[in-house]
């Protein structure tokens, strides 16, 4: 590895070195730039091999993306604080990447028979960590290592207005502490989409079952979404859209073809999918958002998923993104959400008897 870090001091040349003491500055300076000519050669080797790369053609003369993809990754949307860059090194990646591991470790433990119940008030924790599979990795396009999927605006942050963003503190404390009946509980719980903004556009990778099976036809691409198995039928001939009151789950998608790229271009969402909360990584969209997708593929097992949101009623400017989707082994199995699913009753129930007692249920004031 090159480090152009100032306090790395290469080792000092041996005897046998062809320069004195004299010269040794400008050694090292040849032999470093050297070393950099190299690396840059390598670098524009891969990528002209995989700007080289063609994509097999379906029966339709299409550009072929049927099969299993998934966008599992440590990467998010937004860049971490830890993170001050867009790209890390593969170094520093597998220090992230070996920390996760150890915590997953730490996590599925067997649990202490013996250990008392938690005490009132205390949170019992959600999930064992054998369903948890948000996957091991960074995110990596084209073999570089991102820290954020966002790559517009530079700084790996959404671009709330003061408005846009009081929108989502109000929806998100109203989704958390309204429980008057299942249609006020996001759509999660309910089992309409998946949780986070997993179902999209865009799609984006959350806590587990982050497949995506993509089958094709001559006039339409369907992507089915892993949860909550939904299906995102995309025209391809048709451009007419529905009228303005007719609001659809996941949008109203039409798609072309650039060359080998789909674009596909959604509007028309539905109103209750403004808010797509997911623990501290959660997005707002208004009814009004356009989101442009484009998929390209650009390696056997790769297609370059960028997209861009227009919501200027959020954002005071369009922003973009780039994740990988990666080829993942199927078949996509049934997320069957409802079964033995007690989660949404138990937290109505617990509204009720908290009435019952002439008390009001615990909410947790989240804009501050």
């Amino acid at each position: 590895m090159i480090s152009l870090d100032p306090r790395h001091r290469p080792c000092r040349p041996s005897q046998a070195d062809d320069h004195g003491p004299a010269d040794e500055p400008h050694g090292r300076l040849r032999r470093l730039l050297a070393a950099l000519a190299l690396a840059l050669a390598a670098v524009a080797a891969t990528a002209h091999a995989q700007a080289a790369y063609k994509a097999p053609r379906n029966a339709f003369g299409q550009p072929d993306f049927e099969g299993v993809w998934t966008n599992a990754s440590l990467t998010s949307l937004e860049r971490g604080p830890q993170f001050k860059t867009l790209s890390i090194t593969d170094a520093q990646a597998r220090q992230v990447e070996q920390m996760r591991a150890k915590m997953m470790d730490a996590q599925s433990r067997p649990t202490d028979p013996n250990a008392p119940a938690p005490k009132a008030g205390q949170d019992p924790g959600g999930y064992n960590a054998f369903w948890i599979d948000a996957g091991s990795r960074m995110g990596r396009i084209r073999g570089e290592v991102r820290t954020s999927w966002l790559i517009d605006p530079a700084d790996g942050k959404l671009p709330y207005r003061p408005e846009g963003w009081k929108l989502y503190q109000e929806a998100l404390n109203r989704a958390r502490n309204t429980f008057d009946g299942p249609e006020a509980r996001p759509l999660g719980e309910r089992c309409i989409l998946g949780f986070g903004s997993t179902a999209g556009p865009p799609m984006l990778n959350v806590l587990y079952n982050n497949h995506y099976q993509v089958q094709q036809a001559k006039d339409h691409v369907v992507i089915v979404v892993e949860m909550n198995h939904d299906a995102r039928i995309i025209r391809l001939a048709d451009k007419r859209r529905p009228p303005a009151s007719m609001r659809t789950w996941m949008g109203d998608s039409v798609g072309w073809w650039e060359g080998d790229t789909l674009v596909v271009e959604t509007v028309g969402f539905h109103p209750d999918e403004s808010l797509r909360p997911y623990f501290g990584a959660s997005l707002f969209l208004s009814p009004e958002a356009k989101v442009t997708e484009r998929f390209t593929r650009i390696a056997k097992d790769q297609i370059l998923y960028a997209f861009e949101v227009d919501d200027p009623k959020v954002y005071s400017r369009t922003w973009k993104a780039e994740m990988a989707l990666n080829a993942a082994r199927g078949p996509v199995y049934e997320y069957a959400c409802h079964e033995g699913n007690y989660s949404l009753p138990g937290i109505l129930a617990g509204a009720r008897k908290a009435e019952s007692e002439g008390r009001k249920p615990d909410t947790v004031d989240l804009t501050e």
